[in-house]
């Protein structure tokens, strides 16, 4: 008989895009690289087996994920709960208590996938590998700016991409991370951004937009939760000679009251629901707004500043630092008014504007899945050295 491929597991999870993104990165990098010497599975981890509790999991940690968006105070409370409870309490809590008798069933499905190793971007599905009675390595990519205790969850290899987070985990988490478990890598955006061209005025083309315009794409995140709705408002009161391009993702009641809103002479309105052109339309802009998460890495990586409306968390206030302290191509802004009449202030003189711009783009070459793959190949070698003839 004979022998199989390793197999190596990429177990998606909704809750929220800035998990799915980039797990999808590490999966086409993976793929395309060593796919002719592994099985390379997909799996639509907590939905694809029918059991209504695993579902119920990931609708819980959906829900949650928006209440913290519409709720400061949840917001705070559960980061501040995640720090106060410690690593092993907070999976536990999550993953019992959440839906009981969920964490037998998710272990139970992670042995029926059968990997060999499994690559996550979510901390419950790292925690049922660890839980398995096989012996299946894991490697964690954290998205966020610093690793909270979830993502502190015992694995074989954590990654992380802001530096900021790579040298508190090595400071402060001695028992935990070491420079041997833990790798500092680019931020694993999806592959295509590096296929989309650079032109703004060549995809304003592309996309049916005013060339000449300034143009600005505003987004919430994946449920378009926060405050695009009043920013959006407060331009098109003004009448401001802008393209202005919500992106409401999965909130479709947003969207239709977008589709409805009379606008004036001077604004080109194009209101977005789910698109799978975002990367398009972030490369056309001159400025991109909303709240703070990882999808800030997609116009830094198009040298397109920002204006971080709104920190759910503490994770994305950590999050919003990095743009905002290190890489100095973000500005925090929190009330609609102050964030249009900075938008104002742009289209009068756009020496800020420019200067963030060009810091945007001096960190361009800190992107791209590759490195971590790489890093996930050798330790797969380690187990089946055979893989590297």
């Amino acid at each position: 008989m004979e022998k199989r491929k390793p197999r190596v597991l990429f177990p998606f999870t909704e809750a929220g895009m800035g998990h799915i993104m980039p797990l999808r990165s590490i999966a086409d990098t993976f793929e395309k690289k060593y796919g002719d010497k592994v099985e390379v599975v997909r799996s639509q981890f907590f939905t694809e087996t029918g059991n209504p509790k695993l579902k119920a999991v990931e609708e819980k940690m959906c829900e949650f994920v928006k209440d913290q968006n519409k709720s400061g105070f949840v917001g705070k409370f559960s980061t501040f709960a995640m720090a106060f409870f410690g690593t092993k309490l907070d999976t536990w809590a999550c993953l019992r208590v959440l839906v009981p008798g969920s964490k037998e069933l998710g272990v139970k499905h992670m042995d029926e996938l059968d990997p060999d190793i499994v690559i996550t971007t979510h901390w419950a599905t790292n925690y049922y590998a660890k839980s398995s009675t096989k012996n299946i390595k894991t490697v964690v990519y954290c998205p966020d700016a610093h690793i909270n205790p979830l993502f502190a969850y015992e694995s074989d290899l954590t990654l992380i991409s802001m530096v900021d987070g790579y040298e508190q985990a090595l400071k402060k988490q001695k028992k935990r991370f070491n420079k041997d478990n833990l790798k500092l890598v680019p931020f694993c955006i999806r592959p295509e951004a590096f296929d989309v061209p650079t032109d703004k005025k060549q995809n304003r083309r592309d996309l049916g937009l005013d060339e000449n315009k300034f143009t600005i794409v505003v987004a919430d995140g994946g449920y378009g939760i926060g405050r695009m709705k009043a920013v959006c408002e407060e331009i098109i009161k003004r009448d401001l000679p802008v393209t202005l391009i919500p992106v409401c993702g999965k909130n479709e009641k947003l969207h239709s009251h977008f589709l409805s809103l009379p606008v004036g002479p001077n604004i080109s309105f194009k209101p977005l629901g789910f698109t799978d052109q975002m990367l398009r339309y972030i490369a056309s802009a001159d400025l991109f707004c909303g709240k703070s998460g990882n999808i800030i890495a997609e116009p830094t990586f198009f040298g397109v500043p920002s204006i971080i409306t709104k920190h759910a968390t503490e994770i994305e206030r950590i999050i919003a630092n990095n743009y905002v302290k290190r890489a100095k191509c973000a500005i925090n802004i929190f009330k609609p008014k102050k964030i249009v009449n900075k938008i104002e202030e742009f289209l009068n003189d756009r020496t800020e504007l420019d200067k963030m711009s060009q810091n945007a783009l001096a960190i361009h070459n800190h992107y791209g899945a590759e490195k971590s793959v790489d890093l996930i190949f050798d330790m797969l070698c380690e187990k089946y050295p055979e893989l590297r003839v």
